[in-house]
């Protein structure tokens, strides 16, 4: 029958001796049968819990309820017991804990000899070894590196970006948004942001010109995925405003920042294009990195280029003014340039990767190629 902590009805020496002789052999008997882990969980908790252990209720019921005349003695003799009963319990752990190692020793040979497990060490995912490339090369031309939200508002990523509300260029941006917006104001409602350029409103915002940085980071957009698309990708958009910059300043930048990402045997050539945040805009080719620029390869046309010598990398423009409105910056004083490259497209160039979808899949035995 287990072991019950009774009331004292008498508190003289020799029936406190009774009792606790009776608690200690019942101690005793209940760490003898204890022969696993979890018996020896309800036996400490059953002996040392703070409501219900054993030990509670003797300090309850013999302690508490003790004439003053014997609380000396008592307290005295339940102290002693406290520290039985929780030398028996770790007692009773270091001999679970024994047993448990002897058993696996004999029932296991372990050949220390063997070599250990050695954990491989990770490397730069190849999108993040590429955008880190790009940023390393506008930093080393002085620029510094910013970084905004994800989720941004209508009146970052479109309005201060020169794209007023029902602009038709607005539907190009495949644009993502908030559930539960419709009854804030336009520009205050809440989207996944569709290129990194509001970044660049910001710091324009906390800062006069001279303005030279670059933001990297991941944005969003409604692309159903395929081999050359993907919902999520990066950006690396860059930002220069000071006065007298020319559209020369922008050509000399991209070809030097292209040259270091790919050769300087690499040219490069502007065609007009639209973005409503610059003006004159346009898009940057370079010549094929596969073919040297003369379309074709291995006696038949080049595919990567498509015959034509020329690969389409990225946008580019002069700030518009009316975004410098926004900023509070005179647009009769300053001037300055703004372009963005996908860092996807950069880096399957480098790579010569055919499917964008490979970057997202987590294949380790795909990523592994670039540690």
């Amino acid at each position: 029958m287990a072991y019950t902590v009774s009331k004292l009805t008498d508190y003289s020496a020799a029936a406190l001796e009774r009792a606790v002789a009776k608690l200690l052999a019942a101690l005793e008997s209940e760490a003898g049968a204890v022969s696993n882990e979890a018996d020896w969980k309800v036996f400490r908790d059953r002996w040392l819990a703070r409501k219900n252990g054993v030990l509670t209720l003797v300090n309850d019921l013999w302690l508490k309820a003790a004439p003053k005349d014997a609380k000396r003695d008592v307290g005295q003799r339940v102290n002693q017991l406290k520290s039985q009963v929780e030398e028996t319990v770790e007692a009773t752990r270091q001999r679970m804990l024994g047993g448990t190692s002897a058993s696996k020793l004999t029932s296991e040979r372990i050949d220390i000899t063997l070599p250990g497990i050695r954990r491989p060490l990770g490397a730069e995912h190849p999108v993040i070894k590429t955008m880190n490339e790009i940023v390393s090369v506008f930093r080393n031309l002085g620029y510094s590196v910013e970084e905004g939200p994800e989720i941004e508002t209508d009146y970052y990523n479109f309005e201060a970006l020169n794209f007023p509300p029902n602009h038709p260029a607005r539907d190009t941006q495949d644009t993502i948004f908030i559930a539960g917006q419709e009854s804030k104001p336009l520009r205050d409602r809440l989207l996944l942001r569709t290129h990194t350029s509001p970044v660049q409103i910001r710091t324009m915002e906390k800062q006069r010109p001279p303005v030279r940085v670059v933001c990297p980071g991941k944005v969003h957009r409604n692309d159903a995925p395929d081999a050359t698309h993907s919902p999520i990708f990066h950006q690396v958009e860059g930002l220069a405003v000071d006065t007298n910059i020319t559209f020369c300043d922008l050509k000399g930048t991209l070809d030097h920042a292209m040259k270091a990402l790919f050769g300087s045997s690499v040219k490069t050539r502007f065609y007009p294009s639209f973005f409503p945040f610059t003006e004159p805009s346009a898009d940057v080719q370079i010549s094929c990195i596969f073919c040297g620029g003369k379309g074709t390869r291995d006696g038949g046309p080049c595919r990567n280029c498509k015959a034509s010598g020329w690969i389409e990398l990225l946008g580019c423009g002069m700030v518009d003014p009316n975004v410098y409105g926004f900023v509070d910056y005179d647009s009769r004083k300053i001037s300055g340039f703004a372009f963005g490259m996908g860092v996807e497209r950069i880096a399957i160039l480098k790579y010569g990767v055919d499917d964008i979808q490979l970057f997202f899949n987590g294949d380790v035995r795909f990523l592994e190629q670039f540690g």
